[in-house]
């Protein structure tokens, strides 16, 4: 048998390798123009007026709180639904990360579960596309900015993803209803720098702090001339900079940004091909005893999903085995799996640091006990497709 499938995979095309060559021979391969080009395309993109690429969707998030002034003293509510880096950000500015439930059916953040969590010092909601299935963004903006507080989506997994609401589609990243938006290149995901992320808004104020705070906090001045009073920095040349906040080294390369440029071109073959999969799954696995095929929120977002991860529940006590046997007899037969995700609260750090205890989310400890992603990818053929099918029905039957 080939090589097991794994869960998630990049596809890595020769114009993408061609574009990354080119930057190889070029005078830059960080701190040129690719970044800025593949900025204004990712923003034209979604339809945003500003973009800042990053070297990780985690950095890109850390950069939505320091742009925003979340700090010390401020809660933060999030999905449990999701990976580490949504709530370790609010972590990182010394604010409270706190955690909502998420609905049954598309497993994002639920809105009255979120009425019902708040606190007078929630700053910000960070929503999470799971999967890439867009969130209720107006319901969560209705809540979030009644009460002052702002609206991140975290939409790492769903680069591309839209939604219909009251008659008009708006695409993640691209509407008026978060404040920021956050993007993953993870090599998993929709399309990929190799790691990398992006923080898109149409806030100037917080695009341009989040820029400067990318390369250490530092502004370059670029002009001839006597500026300062003290007498060492007296002559500002063109080799002038000045560190005006404590940032980081948040940069993408070149190189990345070519690779990103190369992808975004590809963006909607990916969506399409991972659209084919979907239907295929949902068609051949609809009717199997003890598994749900993906719940979709309402049909306003159905035909607009980017799907990064397809995920099934299954009902591991009725078919009789263990997430971990089922795991072990699709390896056997060639199909890798994963699980997606473990509630945030749960972890180790999280409990010594906040006190949180299991049964704070009942709906999300309940889909994280059910939850199982199988192989979802554009590279994928035909072939690859039925061998996931045929494995999921066997080791469903066989018990």
């Amino acid at each position: 048998m080939s090589a097991s499938l794994p869960y998630g995979r990049q596809s890595i095309a020769a114009d993408d390798l061609a574009a990354v060559l080119e930057v190889l021979q070029s005078a830059f391969l960080t701190n040129g123009p690719k970044i800025e080009e593949f900025e204004h395309q990712f923003a034209a993109r979604v339809g945003a007026k500003h973009a800042i690429a990053v070297n990780s969707a985690t950095s890109a998030l850390h950069l939505a709180m320091r742009s925003a002034g979340i700090g010390v003293g401020d809660r933060i509510l999030t999905s449990p639904n999701t990976f580490l880096a949504t709530a370790n950000c609010a972590a990182y500015v010394g604010a409270r990360p706190d955690f909502s439930d998420i609905d049954p059916v598309s497993h994002n953040l639920d809105p009255e579960a979120l009425q019902k969590t708040w606190t007078s010092n929630v700053r910000a909601v960070i929503a999470v596309d799971y999967a890439g299935q867009p969130c209720d963004l107006p319901a969560i903006a209705g809540i979030a900015r009644e009460k002052g507080a702002l609206v991140i989506d975290d939409a790492s997994h769903a680069v591309g993803s839209a939604f219909m609401h009251e008659g008009g589609r708006w695409s993640l990243g691209g509407n008026p209803w978060a404040d920021m938006t956050i993007f993953s290149f993870h090599p998993v995901k929709t399309m990929t720098t190799g790691e990398g992320g992006m923080l898109v808004t149409d806030n100037l104020k917080w695009a341009t702090l989040a820029r400067k705070l990318r390369s250490h906090g530092v502004e370059r001045r670029v002009f001839e001339g006597l500026g300062s009073s003290d007498p060492m920095l007296s002559e500002q040349g063109p080799w002038y900079y000045e560190m005006q906040a404590l940032g980081y080294n948040f940069r993408l390369t070149d190189l990345q940004c070519a690779l990103g440029i190369s992808q975004l071109r590809r963006l909607d073959d990916f969506i399409a091909r991972r659209r084919e999969i979907v239907g295929a799954y949902n068609t051949a696995l609809a009717e199997l005893e003890g598994l749900q095929i993906p719940g979709i929120r309402k049909p306003a977002v159905e035909n607009e999903i980017s799907w990064h991860l397809y995920t099934v529940e299954i009902d591991y006590k009725r078919i009789g085995k263990t997430r971990t046997r089922v795991m072990a007899e699709l390896g056997d037969r060639g199909v890798g799996s994963q699980v997606h995700y473990i509630p945030i609260y749960l972890q180790p750090w999280y409990r010594r640091q906040f006190g949180y205890q299991p049964g704070k989310c009942p709906t999300a400890e309940s889909y994280y006990r059910r939850t199982l992603s199988l192989p979802l990818f554009p590279a994928m053929t035909s072939a690859d497709v039925e061998r996931v099918i045929e494995a999921v029905q066997a080791v469903m039957k066989e018990v």
